[in-house]
């Protein structure tokens, strides 16, 4: 088979690499792709993700048997809807569908409708009586959402009454985000452990993934601004057996049941976004796709045909395919280029990795990458995800930061602490008798534990 895949950052990378290991993959093509799309044999074009027109034309071009639209904006716009209607089979939602991301309000009354669970909130087009809420509500941290897509970074935590009212007046009067933040919400503030959940459906049957655990802020300690992902972990050791049946129950299935009730069936990855609560799971947020840098450990960790799955979703017979997942653990470390996730320069030079943009011992996905005369170059704000497979979590924290030392370029910045709140919540220090045994083995497996 041919396949199309639409983007170009980590995620798709992952995605393609998954994809060419079926036997039914012939030919992938990308766009625009990366440089290490390109590098590992994927053919690239220049046409925009949100090329609607482009990538139908591309799609006719390269006969594609298959088209995987995998960034929000084109799902979203209904570039799949377009590609459909020229008779391609794809894999993502229709723009009905896709609403549940490009929405905040859509989704959260979505949850409201249907009792799933959900932080409590108030939507707000006008920034006075946004202004009026958070003063008279009087609670911190306050969650000021934008209600549409915003690249990651339309989720604000105002910690007071000034950030609070700052945060409003740039989305809703300064239009931060475009016409994304005209409209916001406002968020009861949760608390409780993220856990990041991909979910393969086919609008009937829903098949969850292996979870993960994602590091949204741009330094170490959980500091610093909001971005797309600054690296992942899987398993998510929060998400435990009886908290997954719990979630099938009272959050993926009226999920999607909801969707096909309100006439907008969902047929792709459906993220879930939640908080293991005090209360119970709830959700965060819903994306319409696959998750950028969870991709990058969970599909590593999928031991069946990508490509068989994704046919599978197309003509809704997911229910007949076992889905197997590896073992172990999976960790992503995401280089990033100095200044992210504000300004930022182009076309550094990437040092350290072989010819096809790889270091030994472990898989690189390439976001912000190019391929210029033979050499990788930056293009990006998240350059690279450096990923490793383990026997233990640990064991893949250790071979992922061995592997990211092996790289290089001018003033890439990474985080030092992807996946310790994961070791924190595995680790049971009551094993030891002494405190200097104990203070050996964190010396000794490279563990500090964050009180």
């Amino acid at each position: 088979m041919k396949i199309l895949v639409v983007g170009s950052g980590g995620r798709e990378h992952a995605i393609i690499r998954k994809l060419m290991q079926s036997p039914k993959c012939e030919k992938i093509y990308c766009t625009p792709g990366n440089g290490g799309i390109a590098a590992d044999g994927a053919e690239c074009f220049n046409v925009g993700a949100t090329d609607i027109p482009g990538v139908v034309a591309l799609a006719k071009q390269v006969a594609a048997d298959l088209v995987v639209v995998a960034p929000d904006d084109p799902l979203v716009l209904g570039m799949v809807d377009a590609l459909q209607a020229e008779g391609f089979r794809t894999f993502g939602p229709k723009k009905a569908a896709a609403i549940i991301e490009g929405s905040k309000v859509f989704s959260k009354n979505l949850m409201k409708k249907y009792n799933i669970p959900t932080a409590g909130y108030e939507v707000f087009h006008d920034s006075a009586s946004a202004i009026e809420y958070v003063k008279k509500q009087n609670t911190y941290p306050a969650v000021i959402k934008a209600d549409g897509l915003a690249l990651g970074k339309g989720v604000i935590l105002a910690q007071n009454e000034e950030e609070a009212v700052t945060a409003i007046k740039e989305m809703i009067d300064d239009k931060k985000f475009g016409e994304s933040s005209a409209t916001i919400v406002v968020e009861e503030y949760l608390t409780g452990p993220e856990v990041s959940v991909l979910a393969f459906t086919d609008g009937k049957t829903v098949k969850p993934m292996i979870s993960s655990m994602d590091h949204k802020r741009a330094y170490d300690n959980d500091e610093g601004l909001n971005t797309g992902g600054m690296g992942t972990v899987s398993p998510n050791p929060y998400y435990t057996g009886e908290v997954a049946e719990q979630c099938m129950k009272e959050i993926f299935l009226p999920t999607v049941n909801a969707m096909n009730a309100e006439g907008r069936t969902f047929e792709g990855c459906l993220y879930f976004g939640l908080m293991i609560t005090p209360n119970g799971p709830k959700v965060i947020e819903y994306n319409c796709r696959f998750g950028d840098p969870e991709t990058q450990v969970v599909l590593p960790m999928l031991d069946s045909d990508l490509l068989e799955i994704m046919l599978a979703i197309c003509d809704h017979k997911l229910s007949d395919i076992e889905i197997k997942w590896h073992t172990g653990a999976c960790t992503c470390v995401v280089m990033a280029s100095g200044g992210y996730p504000l300004s930022y320069p182009k076309g550094l030079e990437i040092t350290g990795v072989n010819k096809n943009g790889q270091v030994e011992g472990a898989e690189v996905f390439h976001a912000g990458t190019k391929l210029s005369e033979g050499k990788f170059l930056t293009n990006g704000g998240r350059v690279l995800g450096v990923t490793c497979k383990g026997n233990t979590l640990q064991e893949a924290i250790n071979l992922s930061y061995q592997a990211v030392k092996k790289i290089s370029f001018e003033n890439a910045h990474y985080r030092r602490d992807i996946g310790q709140r994961a070791l924190k919540a595995l680790f049971d220090p009551s094993q030891f008798e002494y405190k200097q045994d104990l203070e050996d083995y964190l010396e000794e497996n490279g563990i500090y534990i964050r009180q």
